[in-house]
């Protein structure tokens, strides 16, 4: 009798990696890098609401051979004016993607009083639900100066909100040294629904993802393992923000990708 099969990776780019290019352009460069999924952006390639731009993104990235990984929303949950979920909502299900990302607020967790708090806890419930009747997904931006500016921070909001259809990104916080990231990476594991890969040194220093090569290998083992023999939905590893916003050097940088991942 065989265990349950290995849970797969897809590895992509989010389209603001490329603000500067058009969708058709982005999925040239995606294509041509050997990657197959791309994060769509709702600040420049599929603005939310804009259904014909969605209809038609989603056709060429799947005529491309390509799948559609996740919806980049800049929906802050509990900051945004509720109606405009719905907008993210339909753009999302037009584009065929199963999982949007949404943003803990607009503050860090030290610094969000108690009522934004439960507005963004009560906020995401709500928005997860709707997502949820659409059989779209929710994940949470892991980043500073929201709820989720940490592993342990993550967590405990991703516990209050206590929706199963709710999980999070990961990516290495800024300036946090290895060590430390992945120690946050063991602690967020079990609720990580993708990864944003880039490697920033000092502060917000564009490296080529190589620069950080033994976090990045260390990071990805620890992935794997946690998957093994899981029957899980594919984890999406989206390369963000390369060096220079060139296009040119997207297939060194998947080539680095599908070598630190173990392809």
């Amino acid at each position: 009798m065989t265990g349950a099969p290995e849970a797969a990776t897809r590895l992509g780019i989010c389209s603001v990696t490329f603000r500067q290019l058009d969708p058709d352009q982005v999925i040239a460069a995606v294509a041509g890098a050997g990657l197959e999924c791309v994060e769509w952006g709702a600040d420049r390639h599929v603005p939310a609401g804009d259904e014909r731009a969605a209809r038609r993104v989603r056709e060429a990235t799947e005529e491309a051979g390509l799948a559609v990984a996740s919806y980049g929303s800049y929906y802050r949950a509990g900051v945004s004016d509720p109606e405009e979920f719905d907008a993210v909502l339909r753009s999302a299900v037009l584009l065929g993607a199963a999982r949007i990302r949404i943003w803990a607020g607009t503050t860090g967790t030290r610094e969000t009083p108690p009522e934004r708090r439960r507005q963004i806890v009560e906020d995401t419930r709500r928005a997860a639900a709707l997502a949820a009747d659409a059989g779209v997904a929710l994940a949470y931006e892991f980043h500073r100066n929201t709820l989720t500016d940490g592993a342990d921070h993550a967590l405990g909001l991703l516990d209050e909100v206590g929706v199963g259809g709710v999980h999070s990104y990961w990516q290495p916080p800024v300036d946090l040294p290895d060590a430390e990231a992945l120690s946050g990476l063991d602690a967020l594991i079990d609720r990580v629904a993708a990864v944003h890969a880039f490697s920033w040194w000092p502060g917000t220093t564009r490296l080529p993802l190589s620069a950080r090569e033994e976090m990045w290998r260390a990071a990805f083992e620890r992935l794997r393992a946690h998957r093994a023999g899981r029957a899980a939905a594919p984890l999406d590893v989206l390369l963000e923000f390369v060096p220079g916003d060139d296009e040119g050097i997207l297939p060194r940088e998947a080539a680095t990708l599908r070598a630190l991942v173990g392809r």
